[in-house]
């Protein structure tokens, strides 16, 4: 059947003018889509009494000759009749074949019409008829002529827009693509009232397509494509052309993809973007791009469909449709195998439609979850990728992109069921991009940010070792800070997760630091924690604990606790450690020690003593058991517990002979005894202290003087006096002490009345004043002055009972050594200008003198001389005797004369009484002063 019987049989059966449809069993091909066209129904319908109205036109011409305008309207509407009827006919006999001879009837009225009546009215119409008559009979070629003279003698037919789309039709069929370009062109110039605008725009790009004139069909193509989608919202959800009937989805989806072979031809999607630089985009722009991609995927050009996909999305970013597009290049590369390509897609997929874009400023969420699935996807693949290449290569590129990806995703989707995985993946990346610090801040998110999750544990755990890293790469107050962190990490790690395989090491660690962080009550805390986990930690892990809280104890003062911790932590101590039990041994010992002190410093000293002791009985060894037994002592000292602190100290030194405190448990124990009245004992101990090397001189030396003054007061003048010997001897300074040894010295010789010991101390006096120098004080100096006067007593007394006798001369001699060695000591005497000594002197050497006088008046006389020669010689020795009375004379009023300065004491006296034996004349009475001499020479 020929598509003019079927678009008659339709029209008469159906009288509707839609375009000719047919399932869609494939994809449309250039072929296919040229012979589409769109069918015009007929003019009018054909009515039942069709027959009977050419029965009343044939009779009508058979009686009307005369009338050629009645004639030709009538001939005209015969003829019509005729080729209504007959197509109806043939249709209805066989819709598949058309006898064109039965057309011949109306033909030929068309034509004896044209012939008979040239000037008729209505010929145009006459001639689409029978062009009409041609076309539906196969005679196209005469359907054209006809067609073309019509035009010719008619162009302003209102039918000319009809006739020009038969027209390019006809053409259109013959290829005669440039004619048929043409006419369908009067047709849409026509506008759209016209109903064979649609058809003439779809075969007028179709004309110019075969023209290869591609850029050009775009016009009529798009017109198309404009009158038809036209009030189609492309931006609400689902497909927009299914609001279409199905001729016209047809009709557009037809379009759509000669426009993409268009492209193809040209420059694919470049094309698309020139020709809508010109005018506004369209709405249903997208689906241009969507059909011209498609079709490069039909032909497995993947990467230009790929391209065309995201020339739309770039161009047009925020478009609601966007997203699939991108989706779309992205499957493109996918399905091309172009991985590059691949990750390019995504990427550019992200950063248009990641949440933080424009798009959404544009687009709700709602209804495009595709869009954030696929975000997600993309994100996911990213990262992951990434996150490979950065494992095989270690490339600082590939982390930082990878970690890239993951903050993005978690900042795009912080709450999804999956983030808190993906943040374990970025603190992965960033620990193996040895980036330690930010590792730890997303190890911590994903561990204690989400709900508890598979990968929890893992991660809290994995913060605290990238937290070691680093700060091994940190120094100062820098890593200070970071490992208070850390030790803070470590600490919600074991909270959170007691039953994870590392908490109970994790503790033992974080325990260790505290305590080196001196974070005592903390530490304590922490390994506390530890010591009652259940199951128990390991026997190591538990002794790291006991010795972190023993310590830590210790540390903040609470020796109680500390020593029980210790007899714990000893629990755990490998018996074969000898070294490790010994410092819990000592640790024991000191913290006893401690108690002890804390006891002591808050007055409680009987308390304290008993600490104190309790170091020997727990440690027997300890190296602090000399300390705390002194200490023991000391105590008792101020309890003044004399006896029992004496008993600690000879235990002390019994103990410890020759230890620390030897020197120091004599001089308590000498305290101990002489305030317990043991003073021997005291002064034993005392002289214990003066032998001792470790003190100092001035510590010896009081010492000494210790023992002595005990020694007086015990009246053992022996051991007094022996210990006096000894500080005489070994310490000379300070010259004030050794001066007043001396002068005890001298008091006991004194006592023991040993003359020669007497001397001796008096001359050891002298000596010492002598010898002081600067030292030389007024005390020394008296004793020094009365020394002399005793050391020239035993002189002066041999002196006063020493005869002259015969032979003169030798014993005169002798008496006069005697005077002058008696005047000398005397001189040293006075030298002293101690008053009391000089007086003394003084008149002790006109004493001398006096008695050296007397002495020589009463000498023995030779025997064999006369009386004259008796007398003579007794002249001569008054004589000799004279000068020495005289010199006695002159001492004694030098003493005299010391009454004038108020010093009138029993040498002055003396000195007076002198005078008056042998001046009775002057001093009989009582003399003036100013009679007295004042010097001896």
């Amino acid at each position: 059947m020929s598509r003019a019987a079927v678009s008659l049989l339709l029209v008469v059966a159906l009288s509707i003018v839609p375009v000719v449809t047919s399932a869609k069993k494939k994809p449309p091909t250039i072929k296919s889509l040229e012979g589409r066209s769109i069918e015009v129904p007929a003019e009018r319908e054909i009515t039942a009494s069709n027959e009977r109205a050419r029965d009343n036109y044939r009779e009508f011409l058979d009686l009307v000759s005369e009338d050629p305008l009645l004639r030709a309207e009538a001939m005209r509407r015969l003829a019509d009749l005729e080729l209504e009827a007959t197509e109806a006919q043939q249709l209805s006999d066989n819709v598949g074949t058309l006898d064109q001879s039965s057309f011949a009837s109306a033909v030929a009225l068309f034509k004896s019409l044209l012939e008979s009546y040239p000037d008729y009215r209505r010929n145009d119409t006459v001639l689409y008829q029978l062009a009409r008559a041609y076309e539906v009979a196969g005679q196209t070629d005469e359907s054209l002529a006809t067609l073309n003279e019509l035009v010719t003698r008619y162009p302003t037919t209102s039918r000319r827009a009809e006739i020009e789309f038969r027209r390019g039709e006809m053409l259109f069929l013959r290829k005669n693509y440039g004619d048929a370009e043409r006419a369908y062109q009067h047709v849409v110039a026509a506008g759209e009232g016209s109903r064979f605008y649609v058809q003439s725009l779809y075969k007028l790009g179709w004309a110019q397509f075969k023209l290869a004139r591609h850029e050009a069909s775009f016009g009529a193509f798009f017109a198309l494509l404009d009158h038809k989608l036209r009030g189609i919202d492309f931006l609400a959800s689902g497909d927009p052309l299914a609001v279409l009937g199905r001729a016209d989805r047809e009709l557009v989806d037809d379009t759509l993809r000669v426009v993409s072979i268009s492209c193809s031809y040209l420059d694919g999607p470049l094309s698309m973007q020139q020709f809508f630089a010109s005018r506004p985009s369209p709405g249903y722009s997208y689906l241009v791009y969507r059909k011209l991609g498609d079709l490069y995927l039909e032909k497995e050009r993947f990467v230009d469909a790929a391209k065309t996909y995201e020339a739309f999305a770039a161009e047009n970013p925020t478009h609601p449709r966007a997203p699939q597009l991108q989706a779309a290049a992205i499957d493109a590369n996918q399905q091309g195998g172009f991985a590059s390509l691949v990750l390019e897609a995504k990427q550019n997929f992200v950063e248009r439609y990641g949440l933080d874009q424009a798009f959404w400023q544009h687009n709700v969420r709602a209804g495009n979850e595709n869009v954030i699935d696929n975000l997600k996807a993309n994100l996911t693949d990213l990262a992951q990728y990434f996150h490979a290449e950065a494992q095989r290569d270690a490339e600082l590129s590939d982390y930082q992109q990878a970690a890239r990806w993951y903050r993005k995703f978690l900042e795009y989707f912080p709450d999804e069921t999956g983030s808190a995985a993906t943040n374990f993946l970025l603190a992965e990346i960033l620990f193996e991009s040895a980036d330690f610090a930010a590792a730890t801040d997303e190890y911590e998110r994903s561990a204690y940010d989400y709900p508890e999750h598979e990968r929890s544990a893992e991660a809290a755990y994995a913060a605290i070792l990238a937290y070691r890293r680093h700060e091994a790469e940190l120094s100062g107050d820098a890593k200070s800070s970071w490992h208070a962190r850390y030790l803070d990490s470590g600490l919600r790690f074991a909270d959170a997760f007691p039953q994870h395989p590392e908490s109970n090491a994790v503790l033992t660690v974080v325990a260790e630091d505290l305590f080196a962080q001196q974070q005592f009550d903390l530490a304590i805390v922490v390994a506390q924690s530890l010591v009652k986990k259940q199951p128990p930690a390991a026997a190591a892990m538990l002794r790291t604990a006991w010795t972190v809280i023993a310590h830590a104890q210790f540390d903040l003062g609470q020796f109680d606790l500390a020593e029980h911790a210790y007899y714990a932590l000893r629990e755990y101590t490998p018996t074969d450690d000898s070294v490790a039990s010994q410092e819990i041994d000592t640790r024991i010992a000191s913290a006893i020690y401690k108690q002890g002190e804390a006891a002591r410093e808050r007055g409680a000293l009987e308390t304290a003593v008993g600490h104190f002791q309790r170091v020997a009985a727990v440690v027997p060894d300890a190296t602090i058991r000399a300390t705390a037994e002194y200490d023991a002592a000391a105590a008792l000292m101020k309890l003044q517990a004399w006896d029992r602190a004496s008993a600690v100290l000879l235990n002390l030194r019994s103990n410890f002979p020759n230890g620390e405190y030897a020197d120091d448990v004599t001089k308590n124990l000498a305290l101990a005894y002489r305030q317990s009245g043991r003073t021997a004992d005291a002064a034993a101990e005392f002289e214990r202290i003066a032998m001792q090397a470790s003190p100092n001189d001035e510590v010896r030396r009081e010492a000494l003087w210790h023992a002595i003054d005990l020694y007086k007061d015990g009246k053992n003048s022996i051991d007094e006096e022996r210990v006096l010997e000894i500080l005489v001897a070994q310490y000379p300074e300070p010259f004030v002490e050794s001066f007043e040894a001396r002068a005890r010295l001298l008091e006991l010789a004194e006592q023991r009345a040993d003359v020669n010991l007497v001397r001796t101390r008096l001359q050891d006096l002298q000596r010492a004043d002598a010898m002081a120098g600067s030292e030389r004080t007024e005390r020394s100096r008296y004793l020094a002055a009365l020394a002399s006067l005793r050391l020239a007593e035993p002189l002066r007394q041999r002196f006063s009972t020493t005869r002259i006798t015969q032979p003169l001369a030798s014993s005169l001699t002798f008496k006069k050594s005697m005077m002058e060695e008696l005047v000398s000591l005397y001189g040293v005497a006075i030298d002293y200008a101690v008053e009391e000594v000089t007086t003394a002197a003084t008149f002790r050497l006109g004493e001398a003198y006096e008695q050296f006088a007397l002495d020589l008046m009463q000498s023995e006389r030779p025997a064999d001389l006369d009386a004259l020669a008796l007398e003579e010689y007794d002249l001569l020795l008054e004589e000799q005797a004279f000068p020495f009375e005289e010199k006695a004379i002159d001492f004694y009023k030098v003493n005299a004369a010391r009454a004038t300065d108020g010093i009138y004491d029993e040498w002055v006296q003396r000195s007076f009484a002198a005078l008056a034996e042998l001046m009775p004349a002057r001093y009989a009475k009582q003399e003036r002063s100013e009679d007295v001499v004042t010097a001896l020479y």
